[in-house]
């Protein structure tokens, strides 16, 4: 599409929002940014070369101010704006940042949704997209805008992209060449309202795929299965549950990939020589190596990547051992099913720092796995009172509440003894007291050295 002297109009002014007006202008648009937030709430605003006609900070305008042709929607604007909806009531060309990114990209795009796991996923294909010595992007909802990385790709690139639902509700015409749907679980319900329109949105990764391309699928999601049988694009199922007689998945400890016409089943890597830890970090592992496959990789290649790689920041991130505790780093576990998942990692005694704002999720089934795995719960923010209570109706013994994260952090080192594991997975946003997960991920890493004087890595 030629959008030379167009009017666009992206709503959101952060990272996204701010490199969605940079590639329109290159595009050569009359670009107009608007966000409820003021200029000083908003780092980097100041490199926007817009005038003040054109930069609309502090409230939102009226539809008719800008009549716009496209409207660029950042990731945490919702839908439900009015402005939003009148563009839709008149029929305005409603892009997400990806979708902006993406629209002239030549590259072989890889994307990576579902509700956990998709940040390692996607750093762990990532890593092996550049063994194939071709240039190589890795972006979207990983922290990093997709429209500031793609420029200049060409058709022997590499684009692996992590994508939410909130980015993937309006996609138009974005080419998912090799698609990923790693699970689904309930995640933000406050903006989807049910299950299935959360499926909905997930699925849209899939919408412009061709037979030529492909859908990796996680077989034990009985949703995410029944999906594989309504795409148009080949199918390859993983899991770590079932043994697949065409798929990836276990047998014994070996990550094995079968075909059953050709009556294969090619070994990957054991279970035993990968350095993530948890059973939930088979389904990245597995994803990951379909997709390596499909781009291109030997097996052996694939082996030797999967083996190498130790995990992304956040996530499961193991801070130090002080005094004989472990501190584990999980600021990214921000809904129950990613908490859940970091509990069962461990078989030490465990001290947990949760809370933060919900998303809309009951918290009963979470607690039902505390209650089991947690010596003592620390719980604070907004939802503090809502998971005390259903602590307590799931006979969660030891909780203590406070008040901030900095006396969160000192009573979980009080709590523990040597032997123990203090994890921080709050099991909600961090909306409320941070910006975002990593800034809570980061202060809580620079408080537990502070406390032993470890000296502050960078």
């Amino acid at each position: 599409m030629d959008w030379l002297n167009k009017r666009a109009l992206v709503i959101g002014a952060g990272l996204s929002g701010q490199a969605a007006v940079r590639k329109l202008q290159k595009l050569g648009a009359e670009v107009f940014l608007t966000d409820s937030k003021s200029a000083e709430q908003l780092a980097g605003i100041e490199d926007i070369r817009l005038d003040t006609k054109h930069l609309l900070l502090g409230e939102m305008p009226e539809f008719a101010e800008i009549n716009p042709e496209l409207i660029v929607l950042s990731p945490g604007v919702s839908p439900k704006l009015p402005l939003v909806q009148e563009g839709l009531s008149r029929n305005v060309t409603l892009w997400s940042e990806v979708e902006l990114a993406m629209h002239d990209c030549p590259a072989l795009c890889v994307g990576v949704t579902g509700t956990n796991g998709k940040t390692t996923t996607t750093t762990l294909i990532g890593e092996l997209a550049k063994l194939t010595g071709k240039p190589t992007v890795v972006a979207g909802n990983i922290g990093v805008a997709l429209s500031g990385q793609v420029n200049g790709l060409g058709d022997n690139s590499i684009v692996v992209a992590e994508l939410s639902s909130f980015q993937l509700e309006f996609v138009d015409k974005l080419h998912v060449h090799i698609g990923v749907l790693l699970n689904l679980t309930p995640d933000h319900l406050d903006r989807h309202g049910t299950l299935e329109n959360y499926l909905e949105a997930k699925a849209q990764i899939f919408k412009n795929q061709t037979p030529m391309d492909l859908a990796i699928l996680n077989w034990d999601d009985p949703r995410v299965r029944e999906l594989g049988t309504k795409l148009k694009s080949q199918v390859i199922y993983f899991s770590p549950t079932t043994f697949l007689q065409d798929g990836i998945s276990l047998w014994h400890d070996d990550i094995v990939f079968a075909v059953k016409e050709k009556k294969t089943m090619i070994p990957i890597i054991s279970r035993k020589n990968l350095q993530l830890r948890g059973a939930h970090n088979l389904e990245n592992v597995m994803a990951s190596a379909a997709a390596a496959r499909a781009f291109g990789l030997s097996w052996t290649e694939i082996s030797e990547g999967l083996a190498r790689f130790k995990g992304v920041e956040h996530r499961q991130e193991v801070v130090g051992s002080f005094a004989g505790v472990l501190f584990v780093n999980d600021s990214k576990g921000t809904n129950t099913d990613a908490a859940t998942k970091a509990l069962q990692a461990f078989d030490e005694p465990l001290v947990l720092i949760a809370g933060g704002k919900n998303k809309g999720l009951d918290f009963h089934e979470f607690m039902k796995v505390v209650r089991k795995k947690v010596k003592s719960l620390i719980l604070l923010g907004q939802a503090a009172e809502e998971m005390e209570q259903a602590a307590k109706d799931e006979g969660v013994e030891r909780i203590i509440r406070v008040s901030t994260f900095e006396e969160g952090v000192e009573k979980a080192i009080s709590e523990a003894k040597p032997g123990d594991v203090v994890l921080l997975s709050p099991a909600c946003t961090s909306w409320d007291m941070f910006k975002n997960y990593e800034q809570r991920g980061e202060l809580f890493k620079e408080l537990v050295r502070r406390h032993y004087r470890e000296p502050i890595q960078k």
